[in-house]
C-alpha cells in the first residue's frame, strides 16, 4: 500500500447534469444583450459513499437576478468522487477539503466546461468576472 501523503485524492470528475435553456430568438437576443448582468452561484452539497468515499457535487448556475420574461438559464452539476484519507477524523477538516481543497482543484476544468457551455449555447466571450476564492467563501460560512 502506498501511504497517501494527500488529505484527499479524487479519483474521478464528470458532468452529472448540464442544461442550457434559452425558449425563443427573441430571449435569446434580449439575454445577448443583458448577459453581463447575469450572476453566477455555487452550490456545493455531498454525500458519503462507502470506503471512505465522498461524493461532491458542485452546481454552477449562471442567472439573471432581475424579473425580466425573457431570460435565459445555465447549469451544471459537477461531481468528484474523493478518496479522504484515512487519517483524517475531524469534520471541521473534512468541510474545508470539501469546501476548499476539492473545489481549488476541479475548478478550472469546471469554468472551462462551463463556459463551453456558454459559447456552444450561442453567447460567446462571456467572462466569468470573479475567480471564486473558496477559501474565504469557507471562512465566511464558519467563522
Amino acid at each position: 500500500m502506498t501511504k497517501m501523503t494527500e488529505s484527499f485524492k479524487i479519483l474521478a470528475e464528470f458532468v452529472k447534469d448540464m442544461s442550457s435553456e434559452t425558449p425563443d430568438i427573441q430571449t435569446y437576443l434580449f439575454v445577448k444583450e443583458n448577459i453581463p448582468k447575469y450572476q453566477l452561484n455555487i452550490d456545493i452539497t455531498s454525500k458519503v459513499l462507502k470506503n471512505k468515499l465522498i461524493e461532491v457535487n458542485t452546481t454552477l448556475k449562471f442567472e439573471d437576478k432581475e424579473p425580466n420574461e425573457k431570460k435565459s438559464y445555465f447549469e451544471i452539476v459537477y461531481s468528484s468522487v474523493v478518496k479522504i484519507n484515512e487519517t483524517i477524523k475531524d469534520k471541521k477538516e473534512l468541510e474545508k477539503i470539501i469546501l476548499c481543497d476539492v473545489q481549488n482543484k476541479i475548478y478550472p476544468n469546471l469554468e472551462k466546461t462551463f463556459i463551453n457551455l456558454l459559447d456552444d449555447s450561442g453567447f460567446p466571450g462571456v467572462k466569468i468576472e470573479k475567480k471564486i476564492d473558496f477559501d474565504k467563501l469557507y471562512n465566511e460560512k464558519f467563522n
